[in-house]
């Protein structure tokens, strides 16, 4: 990671203090780094707008339903947030995206990424598929426990 920055966003002051942290702990003092407080939204329309580009981008929000009827709200949410995603990465780029609400499966995950991408004008390969860890344990009586999942995709 030398000589590349990372720019941490969260609307959590203590999320950003602890990735902070975690990061002095795993590789040192890293000034280039950026911890900004905020709306990802918001940052990834700055970022946008004004030209910005990035070779990896992670999406990470928090859980965008809690309830069935939310679920349209949340992939409107979801869409616009991967589709953000995709306009600021150069060709080639990696996009790591996650969803960790439950009420929103894998298939329906992906085919908002993909909605996101045609929208976006990208062409996005799946690199690899992503899922919580043995760790959380999925019920098979409980499909909502499977609730994180995520892509790993090259965007061209």
């Amino acid at each position: 990671m030398a000589g590349k920055s990372i720019i941490n966003v969260d609307v959590s002051a203590e999320a950003l203090t602890m990735a902070e942290h975690n990061m002095l702990t795993a590789v040192g003092e890293r000034p280039q780094d950026e911890y900004l407080l905020g709306d990802a939204f918001a940052v990834l329309r700055e970022y946008r707008d004004t030209g910005r580009q990035f070779d990896v981008v992670i999406l990470d929000p928090p859980k965008f339903v809690q309830t069935s009827q939310e679920i349209d709200r949340a992939t409107r949410g979801y869409k616009d947030i991967n589709w953000l995603g995709m306009r600021i990465l150069r060709p080639g780029g990696i996009l790591a995206t996650f969803s960790c609400s439950g009420l929103v499966s894998a298939d329906l995950f992906q085919k908002v990424v993909f909605g996101a991408a045609v929208d976006a004008g990208r062409d996005v390969q799946i690199l690899q598929h992503l899922w919580q860890s043995a760790d959380h344990p999925i019920a098979l009586t409980v499909p909502e426990s499977a609730y994180l999942k995520g892509f790993l995709c090259r965007v061209w």
